[in-house]
């Protein structure tokens, strides 16, 4: 007898888009799944399938969302990097810098960047952070390949 189980089926990119926005703005409000859920009259699980892509989420309750979050609807498909070219670049760029921003490290990056009150201190911030990514991506460029 063999086994008659669907398999997987890979989150729609943009459901996973969608999802990573919603866990990224509910983390920036220090919002619990479970606080999200309660206001959505939902469970924590749902919340979950939800942030991780795996059920896609229907219009209204996205606008249920998105009101439970205080953000404009349009939050959630803004910036949206799921529009795959030819080389499909573009895609993994988007994946990565949403998990990265979405991540502990980058939140608390995002915070820390966002209590900077002077202007000046805030550009010279952003110019050190990008010569250091620029150095980083020259020293990668140089270094011969790690032997095998």
């Amino acid at each position: 007898m063999s086994s008659s189980l669907p398999a997987r089926k890979k989150p729609d990119p943009i459901d996973s888009d969608v999802g990573r926005k919603i866990r990224m703005q509910r983390l920036l409000l220090h919002m619990s799944q479970t606080d999200l859920a309660q206001a959505l009259d939902i469970t924590y699980q749902q919340v979950q399938k939800y942030e991780n892509g795996r059920t896609r989420v229907s219009a209204s309750r996205l606008q249920a969302i998105a009101n439970a979050l205080e953000v404009p609807l349009a939050t959630f498909f803004e910036n949206s990097s799921t529009r795959d070219d030819s080389s499909g670049a573009r895609l993994d760029t988007g994946r990565s810098m949403g998990a990265f921003v979405a991540s502990p490290m980058g939140l608390a990056l995002n915070r820390a960047f966002a209590r900077i009150t002077d202007g000046e201190v805030r550009r010279a911030f952003l110019s050190l952070v990008t010569r250091i990514a620029e150095q980083e991506g020259n020293r990668e460029q140089v270094l011969p390949p790690p032997r095998q």
